[in-house]
């Protein structure tokens, strides 16, 4: 049988039923792509405001938000208030939990 308790596949079934959404999806997809948490170029930081990203994708930013909320409330990005902008970044974690997942319902190669 599984390897994962019941809270577990909640928290899995709540990051995959928050990327189903293809705005969502595009949204992390963008942000895996352009932004690397914690990491500092020599220019800045590379998180990305709700603005740059509503831009970037071509969303508006009230829309841009509501996902992010989704995303967010799923654990797979995190969001910081500065000044007036909200930057957002995808959580590495989450990423190599759904990685770990993955290879673990694979067989564990």
């Amino acid at each position: 049988m599984s390897n994962y308790n019941n809270i577990n596949l909640q928290e899995y079934s709540d990051r995959f039923k928050a990327l189903s959404n293809p705005h969502r999806l595009n949204i992390f997809l963008y942000l895996a792509k352009n932004c690397y948490p914690g990491e500092l170029s020599t220019e800045k930081e590379m998180r990305m405001t709700v603005g740059e990203l509503g831009e970037g994708l071509g969303i508006v930013p009230s829309t841009v938000s509501h996902h992010l909320k989704e995303l967010r409330n799923a654990g797979l990005i995190r969001m910081e208030r500065k000044g007036k902008n909200i930057e957002c970044w995808v959580e590495p974690r989450s990423v190599d939990g759904l990685i770990e997942f993955f290879i673990d319902a694979k067989g564990g190669e």
